[in-house]
């Protein structure tokens, strides 16, 4: 297999009633534990950077190493680009072989947002890229991303379909309440919206900031119509703190083929769990 745009999985999802979960990637270790997780239990995925991520891999070392996952594992998977605002450089990322992008233009007044979004659909679809793009704004900090609650605002069902329809986008991401890393108390999701939007729009949804959803939230979401759920934080801290208490437990060690495998085997049991949550198990 190779990299593929996450179109096709993401149609099949909603006409299957599931979702694909995408996982923010960060290094070699990532990459390997969520594509033999996905491997073993035959589910589609999508790895995403945000530039943060590109900037401190390097856009042909990822490409490179997501390639070879894809190939050794038959996977199909997507690569993703997460949360890119600069056209230059996404061009420049689907040059180099990514076929999955997420423009966000959400901070932009509307008719600049369609604007700004439009650009990129022309470029992406003449290589047959998929592009997702939000409606609304999502609260919270991810990698260089930081929006301010008081700057959150969530996705409008009545310009849902125009925005859609101008834009030519593949999938929509929506702000119904969800935010970005982790949560303080127990997150609200506005379903009544969700299923509003659903009704409005007829392409695959998007729900980010799912880390720390409750599953019955998650699973709620996904039979309104969210067809692709984004992971990251939880990633992150169950690999950081698997590494933090091998070094608790060994604090001489010093080889990172040592300390690194426990922080993989942590992550491994997140993205398990992710697939059995989004229903995409044996899906391949």
């Amino acid at each position: 297999m190779y990299l593929v745009s996450n179109r096709t999985m993401l149609l099949n999802a909603q006409r299957e009633g599931y979702a694909v979960p995408a996982f923010n990637v960060h290094n070699l270790e990532t990459v390997q534990a969520i594509a033999e997780t996905a491997a073993e239990l035959r589910s589609p995925v999508i790895m995403a950077g945000t530039t943060g991520t590109w900037n401190y891999a390097g856009l042909e070392y990822l490409v490179a190493i997501c390639q070879q996952a894809a190939k050794k594992y038959d996977l199909p998977i997507a690569l993703h680009l997460d949360h890119h605002e600069d056209l230059n450089d996404i061009s420049r990322k689907v040059h180099a072989g990514v076929r999955s992008v997420m423009i966000d233009a959400s901070h932009y007044p509307f008719a600049q947002n369609i604007e700004k979004v439009r650009e990129v659909v022309r470029l992406c679809h003449r290589y047959d890229v998929s592009v997702e793009a939000e409606l609304g704004r999502l609260g919270g900090q991810e990698d260089d991303l930081i929006v301010d609650e008081s700057d959150s605002f969530f996705t409008d069902p009545a310009k849902a379909q125009e925005y859609v329809s101008r834009t030519g986008i593949d999938s929509l991401a929506v702000a119904i309440g969800s935010a970005h890393g982790l949560y303080q108390g127990e997150p609200k999701l506005d379903f009544d919206r969700l299923a509003q939007i659903r009704e409005q729009v007829d392409i695959p949804l998007v729900l980010h900031g799912a880390s720390g959803i409750p599953e019955a939230m998650l699973r709620r979401s996904i039979s309104l119509g969210i067809c692709k759920v984004n992971v990251a934080t939880e990633l992150k801290i169950a690999f950081s703190g698997a590494v933090k208490a091998f070094f608790n437990a060994y604090p001489g060690a010093s080889d990172p083929r040592e300390y690194m495998e426990p922080g993989k085997q942590a992550m491994k049991q997140v993205v398990a769990e992710k697939i059995r949550i989004c229903g995409s198990e044996g899906r391949i």
